[in-house]
């Protein structure tokens, strides 16, 4: 593409990543384990035709929600457990983390890895996830 012909950054349309697929075995278990222990809000649960589900659930505060399913094109192929490192960012590590142990998630010890902190767990399938604390002073930008 010549250099006239290259479209700027505004002149693409908006994308907004809002769902990601997570590979399961069991649907009716990972609805349990993300609705009921780590709180995601289940936004739709539907079985569109025969031999198919829906289960599309939301952390608490996010834009971006997780699809699970059954008989889904593409999403039923995933190796369940496959999906890792998916990161949560929270503003108090320790209390999501306390929090969580609390409602029965095993939730890692918190590491610092240069100022960023991480905590992780996993679901029945073993895909991971990160809480992620961003501290200020990161948060900021160069000064």
């Amino acid at each position: 593409m010549s250099d006239d012909k290259q479209q700027k950054p505004s002149d693409i349309p908006a994308m907004k990543l809002e769902l990601v697929p997570v590979p399961v075995s069991d649907v009716d278990r990972a609805k349990a384990f993300y609705v009921e222990k780590v709180g995601f809000r289940a936004d739709h649960d539907v079985r569109p035709q025969e031999g198919a589900r829906v289960l599309q659930m939301t952390p608490p505060g996010s834009a971006c929600s997780i699809v699970v399913g059954t008989g889904l094109p593409e999403i039923s192929d995933m190796e369940p457990g496959s999906v890792k490192a998916l990161h949560l960012v929270v503003d108090n590590i320790a209390e999501s983390r306390r929090l969580l142990l609390e409602r029965g998630v095993e939730v890692g010890e918190i590491l610092d890895l240069g100022g960023i902190l991480f905590a992780r767990f996993s679901d029945p399938d073993g895909n991971s996830w990160l809480l992620q604390e961003i501290p200020l002073r990161f948060k900021s930008g160069p000064k």
